[in-house]
């Protein structure tokens, strides 16, 4: 009798630790950070959105394509670097290529880029930076270079009929500096220099 009544206590006191730690662990404690992340950082909380005249257009954390129906690039767009995600910016399946430096694929698909890119913004091919011929580790990245967006400068402002200085300008005040002031390079937001190209007109 005595051996029951101790296990059936040990149970009790088992069942109660669960019921208290199932509280703080299971509600309190994401309820917690869930107030702080809402108070202090709403917009990294929720997902860093972009709008656009009142519409989410993106995350600006997720990369993605400014291309047509057949995949070819929008010229009134700002475009992202090469993406190897699925067919081209599909976030369920962030992937690098994997190729080597001298794997006769990526040569070759990066001399047609560079091609591509020269001919589609009317510069001489040495003038194509790297970040415009080869695809992020995640195939996601965000960001370009700010020497490809400012490649792209003239020939979104002659599709959209704006003043080739208004835009470079935007684009000068898009790059974002080093980390911490040494950590990377400079980069420029792709889906939010587009979004501002958008408020421009």
């Amino acid at each position: 009798m005595g051996q029951a009544r101790n296990a059936a206590k040990q149970y009790w006191v088992a069942v109660k630790a669960m019921l208290v730690f199932t509280v703080v662990l299971g509600l309190a404690y994401p309820l917690v950070i869930l107030g702080i992340g809402q108070g202090a950082l709403p917009a990294q909380a929720n997902g860093s959105l972009e709008e656009v005249g009142g519409q989410t257009v993106g995350s600006a954390l997720i990369g993605q394509s400014f291309s047509d129906a057949d995949g070819n690039p929008l010229p009134e767009w700002f475009q992202p670097r090469p993406s190897a995600a699925g067919d081209g910016y599909d976030s369920a399946a962030s992937s690098g290529s994997n190729l080597g430096p001298e794997n006769a694929d990526l040569i070759a698909a990066i001399e047609e880029r560079r091609a591509q890119v020269a001919d589609f913004n009317g510069v001489p091919a040495g003038e194509v930076p790297v970040d415009a011929l080869t695809a992020s580790a995640s195939g996601l990245d965000p960001h370009i270079s700010p020497e490809y967006a400012l490649l792209q400068v003239q020939r979104v402002a002659d599709e959209r009929g704006l003043s080739s200085d208004d835009v470079r300008a935007l684009v000068e005040s898009k790059i974002q500096a080093r980390d911490a002031g040494y950590l990377g390079e400079p980069t420029v937001n792709v889906l939010q220099l587009n979004a501002a190209v958008a408020e421009m007109g």
